[in-house]
């Protein structure tokens, strides 16, 4: 299975940024096989002041973290809904109908959802509110969804067990009860075996208002016999009182099963929800922003810079930092001690003991495991 693990790089661009992603591609993959490398495309995004920037990181590091989060929070209540068909939460992963992988190594800026004639702390922001919606959606969602499992629950439990307390809907039908009628009721009793005699001599007389010989048994289990009768309507209450009296249970039944069917159909349209795949892009594009944003303040203006989008094997990880420590080690002396150093560099918004020469942020596409960033 192809690792899921993704670097997105950049390195200033030499003659031109062709020349830059080249000499990477050739070293990386051509030569070593090490990675499999995209050109990662970024519009041409407004840069603003020195000191906006510097705010931006640290602020990007921050959503960065908050959006894979509620991305993979989806990712997880995804799961839940498709239960027994959770291995089918990768087709279901979807960004654009393309699965998460491709929509990476084929991004291209959407500029309807996110114009870059705006600031990036307008972008910034923006994503920021969509993605709050986009929980706030999910806690309801889910919490909806909680309640109807519970109630589906129960109603599984009640479909198996004792007639004093299983779902009556799975043993009657329509035609055992009285139908359109002003004044009659059909009531469902519980009889105790031994008592199915008594039933049969008292049931008539247990009030007034009583339909003669309208009882009978619809159901039987170990212990009980689940009978109808047919009364008026005002005498219900009197009725059930003599019945307790007489170790019959006039069970409450209300027949829901509707509620229930309908509340599953909600379950299949979220699976549909259009709001779990746009997630995932707004995850991307601070990704996107991140790097640029990274690019100008590691190397400075007029921009000039290629983002890639790394794709390493497996097995070749280490190799693949040591190669692409030394490609790009004039950048920066410091950073060629490698990951275990930890550098404080204010306004760079990232983990300092995974600070590189180069511009560095990992993005792992697996939403079903744990990755926190």
């Amino acid at each position: 299975m192809a690792s899921t693990e993704y670097w997105l790089i950049s390195a200033p661009g030499d003659k031109t940024c062709q020349q830059t992603w080249e000499k990477l591609n050739n070293v990386a993959a051509v030569q070593n096989q090490l990675s499999v490398n995209h050109k990662f495309h970024l519009p041409d995004l407004k840069v603003g002041t020195l000191d906006q920037l510097v705010g931006l990181s640290d602020d990007l590091a921050k959503l960065d973290t908050y959006v894979e989060a509620v991305t993979r929070k989806m990712a997880s209540y995804l799961g839940e809904v498709l239960e027994d068909q959770r291995d089918k939460l990768p087709e279901n992963l979807l960004a654009n109908q393309m699965d998460l992988a491709t929509y990476l190594t084929k991004f291209q800026w959407e500029m309807a959802k996110f114009p870059i004639k705006q600031s990036l702390r307008g972008i910034v922001d923006a994503i920021n509110n969509q993605v709050t919606q986009i929980e706030h959606d999910l806690k309801s969602k889910s919490s909806n969804y909680n309640n109807l499992k519970s109630n589906l629950a129960n109603m599984e439990r009640k479909q198996t067990g004792s007639l004093l307390t299983r779902n009556l809907g799975e043993v009657v039908k329509k035609e055992d009860f009285v139908q359109n009628s002003e004044y009659l009721v059909t009531l469902l009793v519980v009889v105790p075996k031994m008592y199915y005699p008594d039933w049969q001599s008292k049931y008539e007389h247990l009030s007034d208002m009583v339909v003669p010989r309208s009882s009978r048994m619809i159901f039987e289990d170990h212990d009980h016999g689940l009978f109808t009768v047919t009364l008026f309507s005002k005498v219900v209450d009197e009725y059930k009182l003599h019945a307790r009296e007489n170790k019959f249970v006039v069970r409450e039944f209300t027949y829901n099963e509707e509620e229930l069917t309908a509340g599953k159909n909600e379950l299949s349209k979220l699976i549909n929800d259009k709001k779990r795949h746009f997630c995932f892009i707004c995850w991307i594009h601070v990704k996107a922003i991140r790097v640029f944003v990274e690019s100008v303040l590691r190397y400075g203006l007029p921009v000039n810079f290629q983002a890639i989008l790394v794709h390493p094997h497996k097995k070749s990880m280490k190799r693949l930092r040591d190669t692409l420590n030394q490609l790009y080690a004039h950048l920066d002396s410091s950073a060629t001690g490698g990951a275990g150093d930890t550098v404080d560099i204010p306004g760079l918004g990232f983990n300092t003991s995974e600070y590189y020469p180069y511009v560095y942020f990992k993005i792992n596409t697996d939403m079903i495991g744990d990755h926190r960033p």
